[in-house]
């Protein structure tokens, strides 16, 4: 009787494994449908279409995937594409680490991890948008400009006349370098005119003064700097007319034999002075008085618009990574920490031996997740980068776009782009599943 026993309940088992089977399979089988029409479909086909032509009826084999290699735009996105995956990730990852270490002893660190991951709310779309306004080159809108013009501007201010000119019969020429000077060397005991035209009226500093003829002094030589110009006409050229306009703060160099031998800077009403040293010589108005206003930096030029979109990613993006890495270590033993100190281990140290070593997992989760992400990256680059310079901002997301969908769109080479930034993601994630794997049978 044991053995009919035991088959039947060996029987049973069997018939409830398959049960079970088929139950796992009806509750996996949407799961499936969705991954093969989503996912496994998608990435056929578009194997099978980087085989033909752009028409789709013309077999090319891998021409497509050779034009790849020999197509310089492509090229660029490749580059700029490893330039993204080196810096963005890396970046993202140590502000995260950083941020997360500071704050953890600080009362308001939650309100400022706050802060940091809010951007996180924000779509690349509009993250796009207001990063573009950020990087205006016009330091009145761009942010980035305003405050690189500002830090500029301290330590090398810009003249207020940039656009200043001898007039027609000036008694200035040109000195070169962008100065000007007397045709004749002046005489102490006398007043010397220096006219100048080319500053517009709406240019002026705010506030400047009615210009006055200065007066001849015994021993010093005196002068005018001023705006030859007056409004309306009828001003006489070479003097000083009542309605014109003084060019205060204008620098006045006496040179003789090459050498600067006296210097003045002119007053509010344009006169200045100068001792019986500048007697024989020449004077000079400096290239300094003629400096153009500093500009700014050309962020979204073609130099600098790659670091500029990653640094809009990282802003983004670090937020991310500073709450990952804060519930890391949240986990950290204090334990291991305070014994460190005890021991007589400095910050640092306690930092770079116990705090980065004890994070290693997270910080790979971090980073392999970060460089997924930038594998894709395309909202940001195209809202960021005009079109002048979307070629040398371009990566192979991009590129798939623009391939693809483009005014001269070319599906083959499109489909040939995908299944490149596919080969490219794989490693990556095999590698991240390489690593849960091992975590898991810790």
């Amino acid at each position: 009787m044991a053995a009919p026993a035991t088959a039947a309940a060996a029987k049973g088992r069997s018939a409830e494994t398959r049960r079970r089977r088929l139950v796992a399979a009806a509750f996996l089988l949407p799961a499936l449908v969705l991954l093969g029409a989503l996912v496994v479909h998608p990435i056929g086909y578009s194997l099978y279409r980087s085989l033909f032509d752009r028409s789709g009826s013309g077999f090319v084999g891998a021409d497509n995937y050779r034009e790849i290699l020999s197509d310089g735009t492509i090229r660029t996105a490749l580059t700029n594409t490893a330039v993204w995956v080196v810096l963005a990730p890396t970046t993202a990852t140590a502000l995260g680490l950083i941020f997360a270490v500071l704050t953890e002893r600080v009362r308001w660190g939650t309100a400022f991890k706050l802060l940091v991951f809010m951007p996180m709310a924000i779509s690349m779309l509009a993250a796009g948008i207001i990063f573009r306004l950020v990087y205006d080159h016009d330091p009145d809108r761009g942010i980035a400009n305003a405050v690189w013009v500002g830090v500029h501007d301290t330590f090398a201010e810009s003249s207020a006349y940039p656009k200043a000119r001898p007039g027609r019969d000036s008694p200035l020429v040109d000195a070169g370098g962008g100065a000007f000077a007397t045709r004749d060397p002046v005489r102490a005991g006398t007043a010397v005119l220096l006219p100048l035209v080319g500053v517009a009226p709406g240019a002026l500093p705010a506030g400047a003064a009615v210009a006055e003829a200065a007066a001849p002094a015994p021993g010093k030589v005196t002068g005018t700097v001023w705006q030859d110009f007056t409004r309306g006409g009828g001003g006489r050229t070479n003097a000083v007319d009542p309605t014109e306009s003084a060019l205060a703060g204008m620098r006045v160099e006496a040179v003789r034999d090459g050498r600067v031998v006296e210097a003045a800077t002119a007053r509010a009403d344009g006169t200045f002075t100068l001792s019986a040293k500048a007697d024989g010589a020449q004077l000079r108005l400096p290239a300094s008085n003629f400096r153009e206003a500093y500009a700014g930096v050309q962020w979204l030029g073609p130099a600098l618009v790659t670091p500029a979109v990653i640094g809009a990613y990282v802003w983004m993006w670090a937020g991310f990574a500073m709450v990952l890495i804060g519930a890391g270590l949240a986990a950290v033993p204090r334990e291991l920490l305070e014994a460190a100190r005890v021991d007589g281990a400095t910050e640092w140290q306690v930092f770079r031996r116990i705090t980065v070593p004890m994070l290693a997992p997270v910080l790979a989760v971090v980073l392999v997740t970060l460089v997924i992400n930038v594998m894709k990256v395309f909202d940001l680059v195209f809202v960021i980068a005009p079109g002048a310079v979307q070629d040398d901002a371009n990566v192979l997301a991009l590129q798939l776009y623009r391939t693809s969908f483009g005014t001269d769109a070319d599906p083959g080479l499109g489909s040939a782009i995908a299944v490149l930034l596919l080969v490219l993601v794989v490693p990556v994630m095999l590698v991240n599943i390489r690593r849960l794997r091992k975590e898991r049978s810790r």
